[in-house]
Parts: structure tokens; C-alpha cells; sequence
């Protein structure tokens, strides 16, 4: 982990317009070290446009982020942060194996012809035994299943070292054996140390894996305990119902 006592992620008056659209209003949020934290919010609440100016991927209209105590660019460049999109975010027919995408996560430790050395190849096959996927290693990304391509996503954050950890959505169409392997992953994962910022609609099992979460709908609603913000009268504000009443996809 970095030596550096800032907090593991500090986002400050963040605010993100899309036209006359506003997806985020004025967030402000801190993790700390050694954390998973929940994201939580209905369809549209801007979660998925928070991971976005979190990775510098989505120019905000005002406020500031920083990871590690770097700006998004430099936190990337570091390889410090990383990042599981949405699997429609992802163009699952290039032609690439499971083990290519897990060795991009090494890019940064490598020199300008990226030629893996013996230390990268060991990363790469590492992460890709604690996600379970060593049998797939040389099967075209797409040829995998939902649950395997978020794992491979995740081994790719694993190799490259990364600090911070932001997944959006990792859970969706998973089947439950992926689920299993990437929570207990997480949790061994900040129990070294790492940062996890997940966002998820599976509430009921939120408790087990997160430490604290936070309520968005375009602006934090409220970040604390996991019991607290999941209480009825909280995911009220959020969306309108108490989804924990509604089955756990919301």
C-alpha cells in the first residue's frame, strides 16, 4: 500500500451535468483505507457516473477527486486504482484471451514495447488463480460467461497492483458461484489493506460483504454503518419503496 496518509479516495463538490441533464450534484465522499463500501441507488442515481470522474474518464463541471492522494490521470498512470465497468461498457469481441486482459493490468509496469517479464507473467497467472479462472486463461475474453468475465476484471486489478478498487455492478447476471468467489476476494482483499467501492442492488447481502455504504441519488444521501443506511426509512429517500421489501434486485 502507499505510504502516503491521505485517505484512500476523497471526492470534494463534485458535480457532473450531461446538457441540462444533472447527474451529480455536489457529491462529497471520503473511504478510508481497508474498507469495502457499498454503493447503493436506483437506475439513474448517478452511480455509474460517479466510477467514470472517479477514474477521470467523465470531465466534471466542478469539484475535485483524488485517489491516493493523486488526481485521477496520475493514480492511473500509477496503476494505483482500478477499475470494473458494467459489462456493457465492454467490447466483449475484440480478440483478445482472458490472460491479455489480465496482463493490461501490468502495462504500467512495463516499458514503452510492453514485453511481460518473468515477474508480470507470475502476476498474471496469481490473479488468475484466486479468481478461479487458470482453466480459461487462453479463451477469447467474450467466450466467457458473465460471472467470469467480471472475475477476469477483477484478476486484472489483482496484477496490476491496484490500491482502489471501484466496481460497478460486478454482481448483475452473475452466477452464484462468481458472486461467492468475487465477495470473499474483496474481503480478503481489504483485509490487506486495500480500498473497495462497489456498487451493487443486492441488499440483502450487502452486510456480509461491506463495511459502510453510502446513498446516492445524484447527491450522498447518507454514508455509514451498512445497517443504518439500509434502514427502511433511509432507502426510502433514495427509492420512494423499501426495496429490502421488494426482493433484493431493485
Amino acid at each position: 500500500m502507499s505510504s502516503t496518509d491521505a485517505a484512500a479516495v476523497d471526492v470534494e463538490g463534485l458535480s457532473v451535468r450531461y446538457g441540462p441533464i444533472v447527474a451529480l450534484d455536489d457529491v462529497s465522499l471520503t473511504l478510508r483505507r481497508g474498507t469495502v463500501c457499498g454503493l447503493i441507488g436506483m437506475n439513474g442515481s448517478g452511480k455509474s457516473t460517479l466510477f467514470k470522474a472517479m477514474m477521470g474518464l467523465q470531465r466534471a463541471d466542478s469539484g475535485r477527486v483524488t485517489i491516493g492522494g493523486l488526481d485521477p490521470a496520475a493514480a492511473r498512470r500509477r496503476g494505483i486504482v482500478g477499475y470494473v465497468p458494467q459489462a456493457e461498457a465492454v467490447d466483449w469481441s475484440f480478440p483478445v484471451s482472458v490472460r491479455d486482459v489480465v496482463m493490461t493490468g501490468r502495462y504500467g509496469r512495463m516499458g514503452p514495447m510492453r514485453r511481460a517479464r518473468d515477474t508480470d507473467r507470475a502476476a498474471v497467472a496469481d490473479a488468475l488463480a484466486r479468481v478461479e479462472l487458470t482453466e480459461l486463461a487462453d479463451r477469447q475474453i467474450g467466450q466467457l460467461s458473465g460471472g467470469q468475465r467480471k472475475r477476469a476484471f477483477v484478476a486484472r486489478g489483482i496484477a496490476q497492483g491496484a490500491e482502489i478498487l471501484l466496481l460497478d455492478e460486478p454482481f448483475a447476471g452473475v452466477d452464484k458461484r462468481s458472486e461467492a468467489t468475487m465477495s470473499g476476494l474483496l474481503t480478503d482483499l481489504a483485509a490487506g489493506g486495500a480500498t473497495v467501492l462497489i456498487a451493487t442492488h443486492d441488499l440483502h447481502a450487502l452486510p456480509s460483504l461491506a463495511d459502510e455504504a453510502v446513498l446516492l441519488l445524484r447527491r450522498v444521501l447518507l454514508h455509514g454503518p451498512v445497517e443504518e443506511v439500509l434502514a427502511p426509512h433511509n432507502l426510502a429517500r433514495a427509492f420512494g419503496v423499501d426495496p429490502l421489501d421488494h426482493g433484493s434486485r431493485t
